[in-house]
């Protein structure tokens, strides 16, 4: 029974990474999608809420930063260390059974597959930012999940991960980001009027 239910899940799993890498790609996307998997990209957005928080929140700034940058190495090294080396899931773009058909765009790299550590990693900063700064600018909430589900869904768009890589690595990157960001809200709550 539970043999076959997993063997359904990853089926479907299949299916969808194969509509979603070499079905529905076009030029457009093969530019756009590189970018929003890529850090470096992202390193002007971390730099604002860098500047942002500090000049706004004073000493609640530079720790909302620092708690920031826990979620993100939580998230990292959970999904990198812990349950990568645990599950052993092939990426796709190293599986040879899917080397005629996949639409690789980007450098494959080594390593294992489940859960993208990529969705983690946004999940945790990008819920943390809504669970923290959503208390005062509604806004942030969908900004921050739509960035993160972009983020996650450019590594399936490229080919190096499954698409429950990346919604596992979500899950637990929300659960963290959640975590850290009621933690800091408990002890450092922010308002408008903190400088």
């Amino acid at each position: 029974m539970l043999k076959s239910i997993r063997d359904l899940v990853v089926y479907y799993d299949h299916v969808a990474w194969y509509y979603l890498n070499t079905q529905w790609h076009n030029s457009v996307l093969d530019h756009i999608e590189p970018f929003l998997r890529n850090q470096w990209f992202w390193a002007p957005l971390y730099l604002f809420l860098l500047v942002f928080m500090t000049a706004n929140f004073g000493k609640k700034g530079w720790i909302w930063c620092v708690v920031y940058l826990i979620s993100f190495i939580l998230a990292d090294q959970l999904s990198a260390t812990v349950m990568k080396p645990y599950f052993h899931r092939v990426r796709p773009c190293n599986n040879p059974y899917l080397a005629n058909i996949i639409h690789i765009i980007v450098p494959c790299g080594g390593g294992y597959s489940f859960p993208s550590s990529h969705a983690a990693n946004h999940f945790s900063m990008g819920i943390f930012t809504a669970a923290t700064l959503g208390r005062l600018f509604k806004w942030v909430w969908p900004v921050a999940i739509i960035w993160a589900a972009l983020v996650a869904l450019a590594q399936v768009y490229v080919g190096v991960h499954y698409p429950l890589d990346v919604t596992c690595g979500g899950i637990i990157g929300a659960m963290i980001g959640l975590f850290t960001g009621s933690m800091y809200n408990r002890y450092f709550a922010l308002d408008k009027t903190v400088k």
